[in-house]
């Protein structure tokens, strides 16, 4: 297990067109995950969870914290990785996020590890 520190994140636009660029794709009912292989040796998280999509600060914030938890706790491969948000998305419980995540993650470690 490790931190969330800067590191492990896409911080900048040109990280973020790498991915949106040529991206593979998984799709769950609640959220998008766009996914690249990298060179680091480690995964990378960047979230666009827009106004539009989840109108309330607190639904977005609670969603960021679900998804960077997932993230960290997830033994991920050298993979960056946006998620993006679907309509509905704020209905769902934190239970229903986090277990489409954890199977999201469950993808990416059979397509991106062997």
């Amino acid at each position: 297990m490790y931190r969330f520190g800067k590191n492990r994140r896409l911080l900048n636009k040109k990280e973020f067109d790498a991915v949106f660029n040529q991206p593979g794709k998984t799709v769950t009912p609640e959220l998008v995950v766009l996914h690249k292989a990298n060179n680091l040796g480690y995964a990378r998280l960047g979230m666009a969870l827009s106004k539009k999509m989840i109108p309330k600060a607190c639904e977005r914030n609670r969603l960021k914290r679900l998804i960077r938890e997932s993230f960290r706790t997830g033994k991920l491969p050298a993979v960056d990785i946006i998620v993006l948000a679907r309509y509905g998305v704020a209905e769902a419980g934190n239970r229903k996020i986090t277990s489409r995540l954890g199977l999201t993650w469950d993808k990416l470690i059979a397509l991106y590890a062997g």
